[in-house]
């Protein structure tokens, strides 16, 4: 299709852009793990970067490929590496882009294992300075002459603060920095981070864009709108003829190719099948997260909602300014009173486990899973309480979903 396209309209017809085998409406599943040439030239070109195609599964296949083309469409981006999981996307780029004595500065409202990966580079000899990222100065602050790269969610996990990722981003292109925002949480269809500077985008696909909680996939997109001729770390051998993408070409030879993290066909083909409601979940579990917010503010066995989505939450205005929508995830506190394994044990409808995204609605207690390892200290000052109970919400019926939560609460 040559017309500028809807955002869904887009992501359904982007597998026929090129012809397909058979005339299939999905990209089929291609499971073979090496490919033939009848012109050892042509297998020499796509080793060399030469020429498109595809050499041996640890480093691509045709499924994912159709996949990246349709996240690159989403995020209005140059291109698209897909992983096995969003944690490898993460680890990827700082494996393929940093090097010895590098910095980085990163937000302290962070997912669990991201913060663990953090920690992990440190003892490999890479300086990370975790910041209050709501806050500009903070950021500026924590830069020094190493620093590469600055990376940030746009809604944390689980507090849901929100980073001031555009301020951010000015300040990442005066000082030449790399960009890092990883979108989990309010995926594409909320929010594109190309608009506020962003350099490399992440998305954990297992979320919302997969949606249905049956498959593992992580992402990078190259925006373009970093200057990788001025960054220092890119190998000679990945200086193509486009300067645009040897970040990402970097990224896939040293973060895919050499560590292995390979999405399988199998899981691109779920993922992208999902990818293709996004939006439809998206309107109807941000609805239902609104809903559900505003019901347990109300309730005084709740000490506490973070939401974005409310008025009283910090960072309302600057959510309202960003994104088309404020996310399908929150998290409260009860009232000190009110046990919370008790409370958790009292749902019905809502399922008790870790993931997130899912059209279920999901809960789980915070401080004592997947921030369990962080410790007391830690989880203080990301303001986690021990009663903290996230909810990613799904698409089931709001009147349901409000019922379950009012019995559990009056149990």
């Amino acid at each position: 299709m040559t017309r500028k396209t809807g955002f869904t309209t887009s992501i359904l017809h982007a597998d026929r852009a090129l012809p397909i085998e058979h005339g299939s409406l999905h990209k089929p599943l291609h499971l073979s793990v090496a490919y033939g040439y009848r012109d050892v030239r042509d297998l020499v070109a796509v080793f060399q970067g030469k020429a498109q195609g595809f050499v041996y599964g640890r480093q691509g296949n045709p499924t994912a490929a159709a996949l990246e083309e349709k996240l690159t469409r989403m995020e209005q981006g140059v291109a698209t590496a897909c992983f096995s999981t969003g944690m490898a996307a993460i680890g990827a780029i700082m494996l393929a882009l940093l090097r010895e004595h590098d910095h980085v500065v990163s937000s302290a409202f962070l997912f669990g294992n991201t913060n663990s990966l953090f920690g992990t580079l440190r003892t490999h000899g890479t300086g990370v300075t975790f910041v209050d990222a709501t806050e500009l100065l903070e950021v500026e602050k924590a830069l020094t002459p190493n620093t590469r790269l600055v990376f940030v969610e746009t809604i944390a996990n689980p507090r849901t603060q929100v980073a001031d990722l555009a301020r951010i981003g000015k300040l990442c292109t005066e000082r030449g920095l790399i960009y890092v925002v990883d979108n989990t949480m309010t995926s594409p269809y909320l929010f594109r981070p190309k608009g506020v500077g962003a350099s490399l985008v992440v998305n954990a696909l297992t979320k919302y864009i997969g949606g249905h909680g049956n498959a593992l996939g992580g992402s990078v997109t190259e925006t373009g709108a970093f200057d990788w001729t001025r960054y220092p770390n890119i190998y000679d051998e990945y200086k193509g003829p486009k300067p645009a993408l040897w970040g990402l070409t970097q990224i896939r030879k040293k973060g895919l190719r050499d560590w292995g993290a390979t999405l399988s066909p199998e899981q691109a083909h779920h993922l992208a099948v999902g990818a293709e409601t996004l939006a439809l979940r998206m309107e109807r579990a941000c609805a239902n997260a609104q809903a559900v917010a505003q019901f347990l503010a109300a309730r005084r066995e709740v000490r506490a909602v973070y939401y974005p989505g409310l008025p009283s939450h910090p960072q309302y205005r600057l959510a309202s300014d960003l994104f088309s929508g404020y996310g399908a995830l929150l998290s409260f506190e009860l009232d000190p009173e009110r046990e919370c394994f008790d409370f958790l044990n009292r749902l019905e409808s809502v399922v008790l486990s870790s993931n997130l995204g899912d059209n279920r609605t999901l809960a789980i207690p915070v401080a004592h899973t997947i921030f369990h390892e962080m410790g007391p200290q830690r989880r203080a000052s990301m303001g986690i309480a021990d009663s903290l109970i996230r909810v990613s919400v799904g698409i089931v019926d709001c009147a349901d979903l409000i019922a379950d939560f009012a019995q559990a609460l009056s149990g």
